[in-house]
């Protein structure tokens, strides 16, 4: 690949403290260290323009406090990529790209970021996301997981659709094959928007097709907006309650090497 020209892209971190599975979570410490430094260390590894997006002065107080930048944001966002917008508009220094990174994947990866990165090597690029292949050993019960959104890609390795469901469906064949004959690919949240575009598809109302399968990347597809993937191999451990706190400190510990 190519080297990453670091002036195109601002690498933008959407943290709020209100969480109803977890209240604090970015400051939920993990390894010594809280989960959005550790967010925020990844991501200066590969662009060197990078914000926390916050709506709550404890969190913008501990990322100055670990020398990062950080930018407040309104409390009333529907989503991380409205208050993207928000901070790009104030922070984006003109600045092409925002890299979306969830503030909740402290161990997102700086080839992850540099793949999605990539995708901006097309010219025509609006949008682009990662995809993870689902193993053939992962069985039926991983794939069929609702909070793990599957996609459909194009011959051109665009999203066609994003769903809770698994898509696509194998006629045929018995559910526990499905893996072993076709290669299902599993979304991964981290997001980049071309500005003018980002400022377009915020501008958008919720869509029906969004409200239907609570992911808002369906509302750009169903505006027209077309989204470039990158594939990666490399699985993420999002944290979303206070128990996924000791997989994450079994994974630092096993991975030392590469955080």
């Amino acid at each position: 690949m190519t080297t990453i020209d670091k002036s195109r892209f601002v690498g933008i971190i959407p943290s709020r403290y209100a969480s109803s599975r977890f209240p604090g979570k970015p400051l939920a410490m993990i390894g010594g260290k809280s989960m959005v430094q550790r967010v925020y260390e990844q991501v200066n590894k590969v662009l060197d323009l990078v914000y926390v997006a916050t709506d709550d002065q404890r969190i913008f107080d501990a990322v100055e406090a670990f020398g990062g930048k950080a930018v407040m944001t309104s409390a009333n966002h529907k989503s991380g990529t409205d208050r993207v917008q928000e901070a790009y508009s104030k922070i984006g220094q003109g600045r092409e790209i925002a890299i979306n990174v969830q503030g909740d994947e402290p161990f997102i990866q700086t080839k992850q970021i540099e793949t999605v990165c990539h995708c901006f090597d097309q010219p025509g690029t609006q949008l682009a996301t990662l995809v993870k292949p689902f193993g053939e050993n992962d069985g039926w019960e991983v794939l069929n997981n609702p909070n793990s959104p599957k996609v459909v890609l194009n011959k051109a390795g665009e999203a066609m659709y994003f769903s809770r469901s698994v898509i696509p469906y194998k006629r045929g064949k018995d559910q526990e094959e499905w893996l072993k004959c076709h290669t299902y690919y599993k979304h991964i949240g981290l997001y980049a928007y071309r500005a003018s575009v980002l400022k377009e598809i915020t501008a958008l109302p919720q869509s029906e097709l969004e409200l239907t399968e609570s992911l808002e990347q369906l509302r750009w597809l169903e505006n027209g907006y077309h989204i470039m993937t990158g594939i990666t191999d490399s699985e993420t451990v999002g944290i979303d309650t206070p128990d996924d706190l000791r997989r994450a400190e079994e994974f630092l510990n096993s991975h030392k090497n590469l955080f």
